[in-house]
């Protein structure tokens, strides 16, 4: 694995971010309420393949799946949940350039690296991690965090669209391109697990692996890693907030770190 799978997982990186960049104008014109697109794989690539680089080749057998970026996470940073802060220490990516999508709504600056502005789901899954796990290198011996989608999405006010927000035949073709790619990134890993942050991101690797060949043309033998799920980290997740946080952190520990 090693220098191998991060090379490999670089190269899927960047045949994602061809095929979702030929969707963007389909987005915007045809999926109701989209009005601008942020592709972070485009204008934080140098900090996306570092990630990769740095950290996707340290065995990992668990893949974590969250849904697409956040503004203040990946949308800043090229990385998945990546708060600033976390990404610049825990994953110790730094001094790398972040230009700006074209189009930049006002409200929704990109800053890059430097933005001061933590991103809050981000904060709390990386700094349990880092804690649960005991640092950077044991994490990633143990899993990889992945986002399904790629793309940030805004309404004609600057509002963030998740991608179960979507639908018609561009969404189903966005949809299609992300299961794809996370059914190869489990193919390099051979992760024996995807586990879902959230309902949504567990539906969609349950749907890559209901119908594989069909998604990205291979015959088995093939993995097909076991699915489940963490409860979300957002700050609109009750149980994310109830006690400090304890009881969401003591729900992931569960599912992450079974007792034997």
């Amino acid at each position: 694995m090693g220098g191998d799978a991060a090379a490999e997982l670089t190269a899927a990186a960047l045949r994602l971010q061809a095929a979702c960049d030929e969707l963007v104008q389909r987005l915007i014109c045809d999926s109701g309420p989209v009005e601008t697109v942020y592709h972070p794989l485009q204008y934080a690539w140098e900090p996306h393949a570092e990630y990769l680089r740095r950290w996707g080749g340290k065995g990992a057998q668990t893949i974590l799946l969250g849904m697409n970026p956040g503004p203040w996470g990946m949308g800043q940073t090229g990385v998945p949940f990546g708060d600033v802060h976390q990404v610049r220490n825990l994953l110790e990516i730094q001094d790398l350039a972040v230009s700006q999508p074209d189009p930049m709504l006002e409200k929704r600056p990109v800053i890059g690296l430097e933005s001061p502005r933590s991103e809050v789901s981000g904060s709390r899954l990386w700094g349990f991690l880092g804690e649960l796990y005991g640092g950077a290198e044991q994490l990633f011996g143990e899993l990889f965090v992945v986002n399904h989608c790629p793309l940030l999405m805004f309404d004609a006010v600057g509002r963030n669209l998740t991608p179960d927000k979507l639908s018609g035949a561009v969404a189903q073709d966005l949809m299609r391109i992300c299961d794809g790619h996370l059914f190869e990134v489990v193919q390099i890993l051979r992760a024996e697990r995807v586990v879902g942050v959230g309902a949504y991101a567990e539906k969609r690797a349950r749907i890559a692996f209901d119908t594989p060949q069909s998604v990205v043309g291979l015959s088995a033998p093939y993995v097909s890693p076991h699915i489940e799920r963490i409860p979300h980290p957002s700050p609109a997740s009750p149980l994310a907030n109830r006690n400090g946080g304890a009881d969401w952190r003591a729900a992931v520990a569960a599912v992450l770190l079974p007792s034997e």
